[in-house]
């Protein structure tokens, strides 16, 4: 690691990131009193790039936040790195992890509740018109591996049903239902915690999918990584697990091995509702919580770009180390930061040819979920969709630069695709190697309007 990733390590905490957000005009304070049935989510819906903290929730105490990691400046503001700075301190993080440490208590065990209410004390919101019921949506739920003592951090959606009584909605494939699975073969609860506002290390390190983390890597070691310092954890009070002693709020539970109930809709980050399916009841034995706690949403922009960087950093290593002409990767918003991925590459040589489509497969190997990726020159500005969509416009010829893949295995909430399976699509709008210089862009000297008199006056002609 360099000096200047050494010198330049942020606190991460999710009290230091918001005043971050806040010092730089990034956090959108809302004074008026806002329902969380409906009205929240529609403000946030309506800035989704803008975070926000609504100071006075119909009905409750707790202040609460939106938005959080909504947008990639707030994500920059937040690490205090550019783009690429922060896919090395990412990476970097990823493969060196760190112990975390045990301490003694924490301010998140300020205020203590044994067998709650739930609704009484957590502004849960309905998200849609269309939701089962009000949902926890930003918790990182901690479960532990009882073989190995692994502990897992990962994200998952809670419906409200009565009192202290939730539906955990456990997808196919992931780790925590794993663990649900074997503790439902031995008949046993499962113990879980749920975390609300946990350092953003641990956040990241949740919404990282499986091909990045093993099942065998313990989370708490990787969040401290990518915090560059040990994560603190405080024991819990009723379960056998540890949870993060600066947290906002922790709740402490257990997930049924036999009782399940239907839970959904629920709208879900590829913007369409869920499908009603039985799901594990889970039981919270107590909440904890800070003095003066935020609640922290997170909406379906949020979840995507979650990943993105990290995403974007382990596509680039994959498709550089196939195709080295590559010189950077994008995923794309309209996208969701998942579906779509921009290539931009530089063919040195004649040697460079047909390497961009050798990415393409790369791509598509690295993140199954991608189901269309395209290519352009390093002339293309692969952030800029107008850029891009000049190059399909005047280098892109569909005979030659259309690449499909028919029955490939893609994400199971794209509606179109048959549980997942549809027909992937790669798109080489790349030139040829020398063609460069036949297609190359005029140039247009750039001019700085500031110093013209100018005025939007009516009057004048």
């Amino acid at each position: 690691m360099d000096d200047k990733k050494e010198t330049h390590i942020p606190d991460l905490s999710f009290r230091a990131a918001l005043g971050r957000l806040d010092a730089a005009n990034l956090l959108l304070k809302v004074a008026d009193e806002v329902d969380t049935d409906l009205e929240m989510t529609g403000v946030l819906f309506k800035q989704t790039e803008r975070a926000m903290l609504f100071k006075n929730v119909r009905g409750y105490d707790t202040r609460v936040v939106g938005n959080f990691l909504g947008c990639e400046e707030n994500v920059l503001e937040i690490y205090e790195h550019d783009i690429s700075g922060l896919r090395d301190f990412i990476g970097d993080g990823l493969a060196n992890p760190i112990a975390p440490k045990v301490v003694d208590e924490g301010p998140v065990q300020a205020v203590y509740r044994n067998n709650p209410d739930l609704l009484e004390y957590l502004p849960l919101p309905r998200y849609a018109p269309n939701d089962g019921g009000r949902y926890i949506s930003g918790g990182v739920v901690i479960a532990k591996d009882p073989d190995t003592g692994v502990n897992n951090a990962s994200y998952h959606r809670f419906m409200h049903v009565e009192d202290n009584k939730l539906l955990i909605q456990l997808d196919l494939g992931r780790d925590l239902r794993a663990l649900w699975e074997r503790a439902k073969e031995k008949g046993e609860e499962l113990p879980i915690a749920i975390v609300i506002g946990a350092d953003v290390g641990l956040q990241y390190a949740a919404g990282m999918m499986g091909a990045q983390l093993p099942r065998d890597m313990d989370e708490f070691d990787v969040a401290s990584g990518l915090s560059r310092k040990p994560l603190e954890l405080i024991d819990c009070k009723t379960i056998p697990l540890q949870v993060p002693a600066d947290a906002e709020f922790i709740m402490e539970g257990t997930i049924s091995p036999d009782v399940e109930m239907e839970e959904g809709p629920f709208l879900e980050f590829v913007g369409l509702y869920s499908d009603v399916s039985p799901s594990p009841l889970t039981t919270i034995n107590c909440i904890y919580h800070r003095e003066d706690p935020i609640w922290h949403v997170i909406m379906t922009k949020e979840a995507p770009i979650l990943r993105k960087h990290v995403l974007e950093g382990a596509i680039l290593k994959a498709v550089k180390a196939s195709a080295p002409c590559v010189t950077d990767v994008a995923l794309t918003p309209g996208g969701l930061y998942r579906f779509h991925l921009l290539i931009s590459v530089n063919k040195k040589s004649a040697a460079d040819e047909g390497y961009q489509r050798n990415a393409i497969f790369a791509a598509i190997a690295a993140l199954k979920d991608l189901d269309l990726v395209i290519v352009v020159d390093d002339d293309i500005n692969i952030h800029d969709w107008n850029d891009v969509e000049w190059a399909l416009a005047t280098r892109w010829d569909a005979s030659k630069g259309l690449i499909t893949m028919p029955g490939a295995r893609g994400h199971e909430y794209v509606s179109i695709s048959d549980k997942g399976v549809r027909t992937k699509v790669g798109i080489d709008a790349s030139l040829p190697f020398g063609f460069a210089g036949r297609y190359k862009r005029v140039p247009v000297a750039p001019a700085d309007i500031g110093k013209y008199d100018t005025t939007l006056e009516p009057g004048g002609l």
